[in-house]
């Protein structure tokens, strides 16, 4: 199929390098000149703009917007409403939160225009594992994506899991597990860390848990790796963000009256780790570089605020 691929960092860049591996046709487009430029020395069809990569797409159109949540996808998806037509698809692909679905599925809905949401999970790692894809929206319009889908997704990491938004409500849930999963192991290593008697190597037991143990895990790999001799975590600060979705889903919690006490803790750790330098903060920080490519704060940088 032919898809227009709007956002060209991290994740964004090797989506397109996927989908275009998996045979479709991409245009890709970036607001950053460097960035198309890597693209188009790989030999990536690049767009200099939104409306040249609309009148280079078929129709109907397909445009996947994978920017930052918030502003920079609110406004990429309502400028793609003034310039595609009915029939047209775009498939918010960031992090936004799932109650900012129905308004612009609204505003592209005049034009006939439909909106999917899709909760994308992989990271840097999506190139060659594949990017879990948690599906939302009106079934038509994502059958119109679904090629793409299950080129992007490995076997079995693709569903359409309900009605407009339940794609990124079902992704917020899974971050804020992480969340919670990320905050256990790092409290186990950092309580392994501070055990004198036994001269524990901490690379070596992340190493054996990663097989047979009930607390494998792809998060535990990342660990491994993170806390391997010459990897650099000594110089890895304790700053670790939240990106929302943590947020959202204990204020998710707390409207439904559904107890995440865990998911909670993880969150106010995160928020700790701004004022007291930990090593169960350092880890969680290394382990988000691992598999996101987020950025850390290293120890010969300012202290800085929450985000």
């Amino acid at each position: 199929m032919q898809i227009g691929m709007i956002g060209l960092g991290k994740m964004g860049a090797n989506m397109v390098r996927r989908l275009s591996g998996g045979g479709h046709d991409v245009v890709a487009f970036d607001v950053s000149p460097e960035s198309r430029q890597v693209l188009m020395d790989e030999g990536i069809e690049v767009a200099s703009s939104l409306e040249d990569l609309v009148a280079r797409l078929r129709p109907p159109r397909v445009c996947w917007v994978m920017v930052p949540a918030g502003d920079p996808t609110r406004s990429t998806v309502s400028a793609l409403g003034t310039i595609l037509s009915s029939g047209d698809v775009v498939v918010d692909g960031g992090n936004s939160n799932y109650k900012e679905a129905p308004a612009q599925a609204a505003e592209l809905a005049g034009a006939g225009i439909s909106l999917v949401d899709a909760g994308v999970s992989g990271g840097i790692w999506g190139l060659t594992e594949g990017y879990c894809l948690m599906v939302g929206g009106d079934a038509d319009a994502v059958a119109l994506v679904e090629p793409a889908f299950r080129t992007l997704a490995p076997e079995g990491g693709y569903a359409h899991v309900g009605p407009l938004g339940a794609g990124h409500f079902v992704k917020m849930v899974h971050n804020g597990i992480e969340y919670g999963m990320m905050q256990a192991y790092a409290e186990g290593f950092e309580l392994l860390g501070a055990t004198d008697e036994f001269g524990l190597d901490l690379h070596e037991i992340a190493g054996i848990w990663r097989y047979g143990s009930v607390v494998r895990s792809w998060l535990l790999d990342l660990i491994e790796r993170a806390i391997a001799p010459g990897a650099g975590f000594e110089k890895v600060r304790g700053v670790v963000a939240d990106s929302g979705e943590g947020r959202w889903t204990v204020e998710e919690g707390i409207e439904r009256a559904v107890p995440t006490p865990v998911i909670a803790a993880a969150l106010f750790a995160r928020f700790s780790s701004r004022q007291d330098d930990s090593f169960a903060a350092r880890l969680i920080a290394a382990q988000r570089n691992q598999f996101g490519g987020h950025a850390v704060v290293t120890e010969d940088a300012p202290r800085g605020g929450a985000e």
